[in-house]
């Protein structure tokens, strides 16, 4: 690794270059509360390659990084909210097993980091909706072979063409009823929970890919509320939040959801279990994006909208604590659910062929989005 003289650093024969991002349609910069130090998010986007250059390039079978998640799509000049995390994606030999290394300070920065084989061919990235919205962007942090650099290059050139989205929109709906075709009642409660909920909120990120936006995940309701609205289709939104049983619930009774998901994070908080892939998403680290993160959309009226990521965090809270060989805690995710008609795994069937039978109405809306 070496800088040369315009500061820009070097890994191999790959410029680590990072150009700003297009702002995210709509974006908004957050109120910094007094104290915090402020940090741009091109601020973040460096401390995130730094940790790549002088850390996980030393990981073994280290192929590449790029960033991905709403710190690419941000801004360049916006401020990191302190509710929100960098996420990063290294790029390794499956040999090398990473997998998933979880959240983490750096240098002032909660960092989330996973791993994935090298990305396939250009027409594969272009399909995923995941991978595509991030390559589309200035996404590549580091890229000793010059590989993902040139993929960038081709899925930006790409990206907006009608039938690369279609295909995308084809990809979220197949989640869509993978996730609800494969609720299993034999699974623990989290995993039923985990199946039917993921299920549901994947409808958003059709609509989100049909508009080119962001496929958000703790924030995918509020982003596609933004979306309809600017094309005056919130009738259609309700619709999404009626699928999920949370269009009638109060700001008071999320309210005290969230009360009660805060004293089973924090009783989790501690417990290390490196082997459940959601350790560090319930970690003293991760509260800010979890709790507080949630407490924010309640705090500006969008109370509805933190359900789907409350309900995510309880049941990894009871997945984590089952890992552990600890229980309890069950009684308020039941509550919970109960509030969203989904109390049951009959009642979560139910709504489940709810969203399947919503699947042809969603795809026109997203045709006439894109």
């Amino acid at each position: 690794m070496s800088a040369d003289a315009s500061g820009t650093l070097r890994l191999s024969r790959a410029v680590v270059a990072f150009p700003a991002a297009t702002p995210a349609p709509g974006g908004r910069g957050e109120r910094r509360p007094i104290g915090r130090k402020r940090m741009l998010i091109e601020q973040a986007r460096r401390v995130a390659r730094q940790w790549v250059l002088e850390e996980g390039a030393a990981l073994p079978g280290f192929v590449g990084a790029f960033l991905t998640g709403s710190a690419l799509w941000a801004g360049a000049g916006d401020e990191l909210a302190p509710t929100s995390d960098v996420d990063v994606m290294l790029v390794t030999d499956p040999a090398a097993r990473i997998g998933h290394i979880g959240k983490f300070r750096y240098k002032g920065v909660l960092l989330e980091v996973s791993s994935m084989a090298e990305p396939g061919s250009t027409h594969d990235v272009l399909s995923d909706y995941h991978l595509a919205g991030s390559f589309h962007l200035p996404c590549v942090l580091a890229d000793p072979s010059g590989r993902l650099t040139e993929l960038q290059r081709v899925v930006a050139r790409d990206f907006a063409e009608r039938p690369w989205i279609l295909a995308r929109c084809t990809d979220a709906m197949d989640r869509v009823r993978g996730w609800i075709n494969g609720m299993d009642e034999s699974a623990p409660l989290p995993d039923q929970v985990t199946a039917w909920l993921f299920g549901t909120g994947v409808t958003a990120h059709v609509l989100l890919v049909a508009g080119l936006r962001n496929p958000t995940v703790r924030r995918r309701y509020a982003a596609v509320r933004e979306l309809l609205a600017e094309h005056g289709r919130l009738e259609f939104y309700e619709g999404l939040l009626d699928l999920l049983g949370c269009a009638e619930l109060s700001p008071a009774r999320v309210a005290g959801h969230l009360a009660v998901l805060e004293k089973v994070f924090d009783a989790t908080a501690s417990v290390r279990v490196p082997a459940y892939r959601f350790d560090s998403d319930i970690s003293p680290a991760a509260r800010p994006a979890a709790i507080d993160g949630s407490r924010e959309l309640i705090d500006r009226g969008l109370h509805r909208e933190a359900i789907f990521w409350l309900v995510a965090t309880y049941a990894r809270c009871l997945a984590k604590r089952a890992a552990a060989g600890q229980g309890g805690y069950e009684e308020g995710l039941r509550e919970l659910l109960a509030d969203l008609g989904a109390a049951t795994f009959a009642d979560r069937r139910r709504r489940g062929d709810r969203v399947l039978a919503a699947l042809p109405g969603l795809w026109q809306t997203a045709t006439a989005l894109c």
